[in-house]
């Protein structure tokens, strides 16, 4: 069972025992991501992606694993590894686990909620639109991330997500 697991730099040849998951398309870039495991025996090894590494997260409690790719979001059991799903050309630019093991995604204007598979997104509100959001730290249940509000791009702001709620909030302005 996958416990840890980080993106890293194309490893030496045998370092790790090594699975591809790849998946034929023309529309696929040359780049690739690599992924180092670790198993509950601490035991390590490596996946190799299709697409420019963007990020990964692991949700204990649902025993999922997303790679978020600029090529494709993979979805994993974190049981055996195993690819479970996988999502084209995804336009995310951020993901995090929420305490509760729920993933949440944003590309660079909306926000979404995947609680058991990927194809099941769940659209987040929000009570301005955004633009250029980065997700920052969870601080207990909510997920502090900044963004500008769309076509007012002097107005920066702080916002929370509350994954208890299911809401978005301004924090303040910067």
């Amino acid at each position: 069972m996958i416990i840890k697991a980080e993106i890293i730099s194309q490893p030496y040849s045998g370092e790790y025992s090594e699975r591809i998951y790849d998946n034929e398309s023309a529309w696929n870039s040359q780049s690739w991501t690599f992924i180092k495991f670790v198993e509950e025996d601490y035991s390590e090894w490596c996946g190799q992606f299709r697409g420019f590494p963007k990020q990964v997260a692991i949700s204990t409690p649902k025993n999922i694993v997303l790679i978020l790719t600029s090529d494709y979001l993979y979805q994993l059991d974190r049981e055996t590894g195993n690819l479970t799903d996988l999502e084209n050309k995804p336009q995310y630019q951020n993901l995090t686990v929420a305490p509760n093991g729920d993933f949440i995604l944003a590309d660079y204007y909306n926000f979404e909620k995947i609680t058991t598979n990927i194809k099941q997104k769940i659209s987040i509100e929000s009570p301005i639109q955004m633009d250029m959001i980065e997700f920052k730290n969870w601080d207990k249940s909510k997920l502090e991330f900044t963004c500008d509000e769309f076509l007012n791009w002097d107005r920066h702001l702080i916002m929370t997500y509350d994954s208890v709620t299911n809401r978005i909030q301004i924090k303040n302005t910067t």
